[in-house]
């Protein structure tokens, strides 16, 4: 056997499994730039009948697949469908261009404004890679380049996955999912979480693990063991004999097990993923993101528009709480009629708040249409502003809310400035919720959808966290409520640890609520305390999860004695 070595990344979840690797194949190569043969109006013909094609296709994974893949793949076949995308093609065939070649240069085109773009749009980037090839496929007579289908199961490593591929993941065989890139908000993490795949992301050096290398994958400790001992093997196989023989959680309300209360609530894109939240024991919404009313619109949608959309939201939580953000757009998120002028660092440009500030009409409709919908429902409607860096941004806010009839108006804490004055802040919000995704990004400036710098990307860091518990302590000594709505609560240790810094409740896409609610109730509120302070002291985020990982395990715990 080969000498073991050891692969780092972000897991998702707690999964834990082995096996051997298989490696995605490599894209198709790019199209020879060559002058057509068959001349423009074939060439065209061609080009339309691919696209199309391709978008029906991938609609049809989506409905296959279901639920949010459903959602990322319907967004997917819109991009093949993309009029802007289609008339680039256009010009590029009426140049002599084949139709191969002039798919590759316009996606490659758009693909690379994207990129420069930043933050979420940088993230599409990827989606637009995934249907290139599958045009380029169809104009070529060939399959798409895909996951491997082998009559064995295996763990499949990838540069990234596509969502066409990872909502269709035959289950049976991939027992486990690694990539070289990405981070635990891209695509490939969030469909991996919702599918309870056995997932780590962003670890350097995977492609570089030969096929049939046996792994152990260990999303808890964010570790891929290469070419374990028998022993290693021997002792992770007791570990899932171990875990497969307990019993689940029964779904209810999240908490320790002292009884200490933590909330669980959902992070939701629309209304229509509410009924799926309630079923798998969501106790509210402690994030619902609005922008879907708007990404895809020409101007603003009315009050009566917005309200529409908000009144059915609140509607599935009757007597529960509901969190909902203003609009976060603004230059990594463009919106013509929001900013449209370009930024040379849109990470740091006129987003959230600020955008909203320097177009006060839209934000004063949304929250009218939201105070609206809340008078016609029996949820309890929490508001709350993206990107608040300054008290004088919580001032505004919270005033404009409640100029709007709003009760309880929060901010979400996202950058450092914010969770360093989080005791000044909190005196003027009713509540803050911790957006642990960006306030990595900019605590360790390291651009949260960028492979090359996705080991900075771990919410576990100690710099983190301590901002996390600067918020938690001025929560904790003005009575303010605290959430985390960031990926952060949706990985179980850490969501202990989040607690242990004094968060009062986590919110998490709804597939993930179990494993957090089991993982809360073998630790008490000492315990998790206990878990905070040995994060805080690591030097690193690798060294906090595998110390606290050390001091969770079971030799080192017993919630009963402590609860005694």
């Amino acid at each position: 056997m080969a000498d073991t070595s050891e692969l780092h990344g972000v897991g998702i979840g707690r999964g834990l499994t082995f096996g051997p690797v298989l490696r995605m194949p490599e894209p198709l190569p790019e199209p020879l730039d060559i002058p057509s043969a068959l001349g423009p109006d074939v060439e065209k013909e061609h080009a339309t009948a691919a696209l199309a094609s391709t978008a029906a296709l991938i609609r049809l994974r989506g409905e296959r697949a279901g639920g949010t893949a459903k959602d990322v793949l319907e967004a997917q076949a819109f991009m093949a469908e993309d009029p802007t995308l289609s008339d680039d093609i256009v010009a590029r065939i009426d140049t002599g261009k084949t139709a191969e070649r002039a798919v590759f240069e316009a996606f490659a085109n758009f693909r690379d404004l994207l990129l420069g773009m930043g933050g979420y749009m940088s993230e599409r980037a990827t989606d637009l890679d995934d249907v290139s090839q599958r045009v380029v496929a169809q104009l070529r007579g060939v399959p798409v380049p895909g996951v491997p289908d082998p009559d064995y199961r295996f763990v499949l490593f990838a540069r990234d996955l596509a969502p066409a591929d990872t909502a269709l993941l035959d289950l049976d065989k991939v027992i486990a999912l690694v990539t070289s890139d990405g981070g635990p908000t891209s695509h490939t993490a969030i469909l991996a979480r919702e599918k309870s795949i056995v997932a780590i992301v962003g670890a350097a050096g995977a492609m570089d693990t030969p096929d049939d290398s046996v792994v152990i994958v260990d999303a808890a400790a964010g570790l891929v063991t290469v070419a374990p001992s028998e022993e290693q093997l021997e002792a992770v196989a007791a570990e899932i004999d171990q875990r497969a023989a307990q019993v689940p959680v029964p779904v209810g309300p999240g908490a320790l097990a002292d009884g200490t209360s933590v909330p669980l609530l959902a992070n939701l894109g629309s209304a229509e993923g509410a009924a799926e939240a309630v079923e798998l024991g969501a106790e509210g919404v402690g994030l619902f993101r609005t922008e879907f009313l708007f990404l895809d619109s020409t101007k603003a949608p009315t009050v009566e528009e917005q309200q529409k959309h908000y009144t059915k939201l609140l509607a599935a939580f009757p007597g529960k709480k509901v969190v909902v953000r203003a609009l976060d757009a603004g230059a990594d998120k463009p919106l013509s009629f929001l900013n449209a002028a370009a930024e040379e660092n849109p990470a740091l440009g006129l987003r959230g708040l600020r955008a909203l500030r320097a177009n006060e009409q839209i934000l004063r409709d949304q929250l009218q249409a939201l105070a609206n919908a809340a008078a016609d429902t029996e949820a309890e409607l929490w508001v709350m502003a993206p990107m608040v860096s300054t008290v004088e941004e919580t001032r505004y806010f919270t005033r404009v809310a409640r100029e709007a009839g709003l009760q309880t108006a929060g901010v979400m804490v996202e950058v450092p400035s914010s969770a360093l004055l989080a005791d000044r802040i909190l005196a003027d919000a009713d509540f803050a919720s911790i957006g642990t995704n960006d306030l990595t990004q900019y605590t360790l400036a390291a651009d949260r959808l960028l492979g090359s710098v996705a080991a900075f990307q771990d919410p576990w860091h100690p710099a983190v966290l301590r901002l996390v518990g600067e918020v938690g302590r001025a929560g904790r000594t003005l009575g303010k409520p605290v959430g985390v709505c960031g990926e952060a609560a949706a990985d179980p240790l850490l969501a202990v640890v989040l607690v242990g810094l004094g968060v009062t409740s986590l919110s998490m896409s709804p597939a993930a609520l179990a494993g957090v609610r089991a993982e809360l109730t073998r630790y008490t509120l000492a315990q998790a305390q206990e878990f905070a302070v040995i994060a805080l002291a690591a030097n690193g985020a690798n060294e906090a999860r595998a110390a606290v990982l050390a001091a969770a395990s079971p030799s080192n715990t017993n919630p009963k004695e402590k609860v005694e």
